[in-house]
This record gives structure tokens, sequence and C-alpha cells, in this order.
């Protein structure tokens, strides 16, 4: 990790988000100082500085980079984060302008996810993020970059310089992650497969980072993942069993959090992770609802899914919009409860409260798409019976001499796979 060391703060003015709300800069400068202090980072300094235009050298202006560079030296700052996306020009500019480290948004939250990955799959897409990223780095011109090796033969000629062996390096080991990642893809699709031959339903936890959603997985399943007030708490995907009233059994699988400007490197990179929410029965996407920004980070949040169902290799279906339930979390720190609207449910996962509602409107949900079947067992079937009771909901039992006559409400893989037993 990088001697992070008393790093000051440069926001854009709040951008719109594409649907209608716009961030405000004092938000985004939370939100900068947040990401820096969940890994730790001294904030000695920030500042709003907005752009009347992007200038293609500093993207600041020349008054605004002389006052930030004022403030450095009188702080003695090591590190500064700019929180908007820098050119590998701009970067360099910069850091020349500053006499010190210079660090964009990109690449704190890549930082962020390195310090914070557990699990290999994690690590592996974490280090292929970083090294998409750092090869756009390598036009830098660093001293140690710009030597060149003797070339072969007589002819000679220049050799391999040092940023073109970088730069090889690289690419080869970028093309390796990938193959690792694409093995990694196809053991999660072989435990996609086998959930389908034991088949119950999957529910996934989208949401801005910091929104509540381990949390919530946590007062759902009695798990102990990992939930802290800080952002990007959890990277790594954790799924649990979990029964609801109806005695069905979900899954429920926590997952990355979602941030404006999510990075296109970490879009792809954590794309196998985000295959969960795709082969999800129900996406529960969760608010924080007493959050300055909620709307604007709901949009941030539903901008990623559309991109996820966009394009030849859609990761998402047409219809996810209407599979999704909006969780509206954190109602314990508002002075009135958010008013009911169709598809949202008010909850408080530190609480408890609304936690029984939100489990029947998943029954609720996922019944819409069950079947009811009559069946007669015999009473020496308890195989047949305790199968059912398992898969199924038991609406009705009628007990006789002769037989079970049962009503169930059941899926319909479940009801195929039931008639598959009796066939066997």
């Amino acid at each position: 990790m990088l001697p992070w060391e008393k790093p000051p703060h440069l926001v854009e003015r709040g951008p719109s988000d594409g649907r209608g709300a716009t961030r405000a800069a004092e938000a985004r400068l939370a939100e900068a100082v947040g990401l820096a202090a969940s890994i730790g980072v001294a904030i000695v300094h920030t500042g709003i500085h907005p752009l009347r235009t992007r200038r293609p050298s500093t993207l600041l202006g020349e008054g605004q980079v002389e006052a930030a560079g004022a403030a450095m030296a009188e702080h003695g700052v090591k590190v500064a984060v700019v929180d908007a996306a820098l050119t590998p020009v701009q970067q360099r500019n910069l850091e020349r302008a500053w006499g010190c480290k210079v660090i964009d948004r990109t690449g704190l939250i890549l930082e962020i996810f390195g310090e914070r990955a557990r699990t290999r799959e994690g690590s592996l897409q974490v280090e292929l993020a970083h090294l998409s990223y750092q090869r756009t780095r390598l036009v830098r011109s660093w001293t140690h970059l710009e030597r060149q090796r003797g070339g072969f033969g007589f002819l000679g000629g220049p050799g391999e310089s040092q940023i073109e062996i970088d730069r090889r390096l690289i690419d080869e080991r970028i093309v390796k992650l990938k193959k690792e990642l694409e093995q990694v893809r196809r053991t999660r699709g072989l435990h996609r497969k086998a959930r389908t031959k034991v088949p119950y339903p999957v529910v996934a936890l989208v949401g801005y980072t910091n929104a509540g959603k381990s949390t919530l997985f946590n007062a759902l399943t009695g798990a102990g993942v990992y939930a802290q007030d800080q952002l990007f708490a959890t990277l790594d995907p954790t799924m649990r069993a979990i029964r609801l009233p109806s005695n069905r059994t979900v899954i429920l699988s926590d997952t990355v959090g979602f941030i404006s400007e999510l990075p296109t490197q970490l879009v792809e990179a954590f794309r196998a992770t985000l295959e969960e929410v795709a082969a999800a029965d129900i996406i529960l996407h969760v608010r924080d609802v007493a959050h300055p920004d909620s709307a604007a980070q709901r949009a941030d949040v539903l901008n990623v899914l559309a991109e996820m169902a966009e394009g030849p290799n859609a990761a998402l279906d047409e219809g996810w919009e209407a599979r999704m339930v909006e969780v509206l979390n954190k109602t314990d720190l508002m002075d009135e409860p958010p008013p009911p609207a169709p598809g949202t449910i008010p909850v408080s996962a530190l609480t408890g409260e609304g936690l029984d509602d939100l489990r029947r409107l998943l029954d609720e949900s996922l019944a819409a798409s069950l079947v009811i079947e009559q069946f007669s067992i015999s009473p020496e079937d308890g195989a047949s019976l305790a199968w059912l009771y398992e898969h199924g909901e038991v609406l009705e039992r009628l007990d006789a001499d002769e037989a079970i006559s049962l009503s169930v409400r059941l899926s319909p893989a479940d009801l195929a796979r039931f008639a598959q037993r009796g066939a066997e």
C-alpha cells in the first residue's frame, strides 16, 4: 500500500446522474472523505473546486492548481486525492505542480478494493482491475521507463524500452488473470447448476456502498458477515440459506456495494461477482433512505444495473426491474418514516423494525410464480410426504386411512422434480 499521509481532497461540482437526480458537491466531498477515511487516511485539508471547463493538461484551472498547491505546501502533504478521473497526463502535471503523489478517484477505489478483498476470487478481480488501470499510467515519463535495452544482431537499432517491457509484462499477467477468472466463472456456473438440482430461489442484495446490505444480511440470516459503518466493507460475495414464514427456503446473497462513477475496470473485473444478481429470482435494492443523497445513490445503482442489461453479452435480462424490490433501510435514523410507495418496504436492519414485513413480502413475491397442486400420498410413503413439506408450502392436509390428501404450493421446477421422483 502507498504511504498515505495527510492527503487533501479535491472534488468536482456534482454531475447529473442521468436519471433526474443531481449529486451535490458537498455530498461528493463527504463521500470522497469517507472513501479515504475507510482505509485509515488522515485528512487535513479538503476543497471544492467548481469546473467551468476541463483543462486537458491539469483538469483544474491555473489559479485553482496554485491555490491547492499552496495549501499542500502549508500542511506538508505527500499524497493528494482528486475526486475525479484523471488522464495520465493530468496526473503527471499535477504531481509536478504540487510536488507530491496524486491519486484520482479510480486509484483510490482500487486501493480500497485491494485492501479489503479476502477470497482468491476477490483478489484476482482486484489485481486485474488494478493492472488494467496501471497499464494506462505507463505513458508517464519516469526515468526508469525511458531506458532502453540493446537490440539483437548486428543491425541493432533501438532496443526494447523499459516502458515496453513493463507493458508487455502487464499484458501477460492480464491474460493469465483473465483465464483464471474464467475458471472462476465456470466454477460459479457449476455451483448454480448444482443449485438447480436442489433448486432454491435466490434473493440478491444490491445497493450503494454503506447502505446497510451486510447488516440486513446478518439480521435476516443470523450470519456474522463483516458489517461496519464504512464504504466497501463487503467485497467478497456471501450466500446463506434462510427460512421464510411459509417454511420456504431461499438463498440470500450479499454482494459488493456500488458507487457513483464506478471505475470501468472494476465493472468488468467484478462481472463474476455480479452474475449472482443475474441469477436472482428477486433483487433487493437496499437504500440508505436517511442519507441526504439517497435519490442520487439510487440512480447510480440503477444505472450500473441497466448497463449490465445492455449489449450482446448482457449479464441481466430485460425483465430485471420487475424482479426488484426497494428496501428503504435505516428508517431508525429518520424523524418520520418514508411515505409508502409501490415496490418499496421501509425497514431498519439495525433495530429489526420491518424485517417481518420484508420476509412476508419475499414470500408473496415468490408465491406469485408458484403453482398449487393436489397430491394423494400413501401413509407409508413418508419420504414423498417429507419432500413436499421440505420443498413446498402445504396449504391443506386431509389424513385418511387409504391416503393423505395434500394441497401444496410449489415452483414449476419442483413440481417437475416430484413427478420425476415418481417415475424413477
